[in-house]
């Protein structure tokens, strides 16, 4: 019974002491409460002040402020008005101009602020020039500090005096005038953190690592294309680029050649080989096409003799090397010839001739532009265009030391090393290699018919590598299928293929260029990557 009792009593008394203390935890929690709300009040309390102080100080400088109705941010463009304005171009922007009082919309490249006065340096494409704002009659001190704290990248509109410079300004394109800015609005404001700068994005490589300053990586380039497009060098390689097209189609039209444009679904791999990219088409499959060359050769068979096309090729190669895309730009040529193949050839080589002289006529701006980034040696090339036959090749190689059979194909390290071979033997870039083994070609191409071991096949090649690989086609029915038999392909698949030459084939001949890799070895680049503005490769499907 005592027993009983005692512990009755512990008990009570235990759980007296729970109640107390739940009770004193309780107080304690409300009065860190009422603290945390009082602080949170004051802060806010301070920050109203804060910023009402800050408004009542912007009110008073707008009041002062004679120039607020010269800078700004513009409501964003949405087709509101049109001004009757014109906008002269940054590469425009040259001493014939000055005193003029024009208007540029330009990104912002750099900005620095000094003293009373900020620097500009203004971009537009791959052209630059120096702005500046200075407090005085035309613009306020908040006129100036607004424009210091522009971001980078930023799209302005400034209205400007041209103004000759006495001393060359070397970091801009636009090196003997600068704008002396009297209005400045913001057309489209950049974020402040851009994923790369372009001022890295452009150095030499070399520089960056002498003197320790920050270079822009491949990955990161591609991963960002946008910003890095926007680059002076990235502009130059896609204007040139896009010249080197211009140049192909007007010198074949003006060969009498036709464009056509060719499917790129298609039922069978084009080249018979594994390398093809199996797409799904209704109910059941079909291929991206690997070359347009069954159609280039169906149109010779109709009739039009001369044709052309520019279009995208697909190859599924796993290959990651500096000069494979698995997508790529294809400048193809298919052509009826009277009596010799080599009549392709020579029309051939006379259009790459043109788009070289083309090049090196109308854009050294631009080949002056990337070589800054990236310095190469001026690209040559003779006329007539050199041409050498395999087996010359072969010896060459030989005789500096290579070991290789006669009918063996080239490595890529004996194409480059034939390259150098060639350009200290004939001063050239340039140069076709005739008459490969006819083993080491597509069934389709045609044998010669002196030597049975050789083909009327050839590649051309600019700086040590291939950017051509054509042939005469076999243009006759039975021997193409023994040809495809000889190679172990399936009959049934090219049936269609077959069937284009039984009803009469002139002959014929042709060859695909990449267009990636025309561009990339004429400027002396070294990664085809920079030559494919959104380029794809077995690692690569984005952006």
């Amino acid at each position: 019974m005592y027993k009983d009792e005692r512990y009755n009593n512990l008990k009570a008394s235990g759980m007296l002491c729970l109640c107390v203390a739940g009770e004193e935890e309780q107080q304690a929690q409300s009065k860190k409460a009422l603290k945390k709300q009082q602080k949170e009040a004051e802060k806010a309390a301070k920050k109203a002040e804060k910023q009402a102080k800050l408004a009542a100080e912007q009110q008073e400088a707008d009041e002062d402020d004679f120039a607020k109705d010269r800078y700004g941010i513009c409501p964003m463009v949405q087709s509101q008005q049109k001004l009757d304005r014109a906008l002269v171009r940054v590469q425009d922007l040259t001493p014939e101009k000055a005193e003029q009082q024009i208007w540029v919309r330009a990104r912002i490249h750099t900005s620095r602020a000094k003293g009373k006065q900020c620097f500009l340096v203004l971009r537009h494409q791959q052209f630059t020039v120096q702005a500046l704002l200075a407090v005085g009659d035309r613009a306020s001190k908040q006129m100036v500090k607004f424009a210091a704290n522009l971001t980078k990248e930023s799209i302005i509109d400034v209205e400007a005096v041209v103004k000759k410079v006495e001393q060359k300004i070397e970091s801009c394109s636009q090196q003997d005038v600068e704008l002396h800015v009297e209005r400045i609005f913001v057309i489209s404001q950049s974020e402040a953190r851009l994923p790369l700068q372009l001022e890295d994005a452009v150095r030499p490589e070399g520089e960056g690592d002498e003197e320790g300053r920050a270079t822009v990586n491949q990955d990161t380039r591609l991963d960002n294309r946008v910003i890095d497009l926007r680059t002076t060098t990235s502009q130059a390689i896609f204007r040139l680029q896009s010249g080197v097209c211009q140049l192909f189609r007007d010198t074949l039209i003006n060969k009498g050649f036709v464009e056509i444009q060719t499917p790129k679904i298609i039922s069978a791999a084009s080249e018979g080989g594994a390398n093809v990219f199996t797409v799904s088409y209704f109910k059941t499959s079909a291929y991206l096409a690997q070359s347009p060359q069954l159609y280039k050769q169906m149109c010779i068979c109709a009739d039009f003799d001369k044709v052309f096309c520019v279009g995208p090729v697909f190859r599924a190669e796993d290959s990651n090397t500096h000069r494979h895309l698995t997508e790529f730009v294809g400048l193809d040529i298919e052509m009826a010839f009277n009596y010799h193949y080599h009549e392709v050839i020579d029309s051939i080589t006379d259009t790459m001739v043109q788009i070289f002289k083309g090049l090196r006529d109308r854009f050294q701006t631009e080949i002056q532009m990337v070589n800054k980034q990236y310095p190469s040696e001026p690209f040559k090339f003779l006329e007539p265009t050199l041409r050498l036959e395999y087996k010359e090749a072969v010896a060459m190689l030989k005789a500096a030391g290579v070991e290789m059979g006669d009918e063996e194909d080239l490595s890529t390290p004996n194409e480059k090393l034939l390259g150098r071979l060639v350009k200290d033997k004939y001063d050239t870039d340039f140069y076709v290699l005739d008459k490969y083994p006819l083993a080491v070609r597509p069934f389709y191409t045609m044998p010669d018919p002196n030597n049975p071991k050789y083909s009327n096949s050839y590649d051309m090649f600019m700086r040590g590598e291939e950017i051509l690989s054509g042939a005469q086609r076999v243009h006759d029915a039975q021997l193409l299928t023994e040809r495809a038999m000889h190679h172990g392909i399936d009959l049934e698949k090219i049936k269609a293929y077959i069937d284009s030459f039984r009803y009469g084939a002139p002959p014929h001949a042709g060859g695909g260029i990449g267009l990636e890799r025309v561009t990339m070895l004429y400027l002396g680049l070294h990664n085809v990557r920079q030559t494919s503005m959104f380029p794809r490769d077995p690692k690569r499907l984005t952006p």
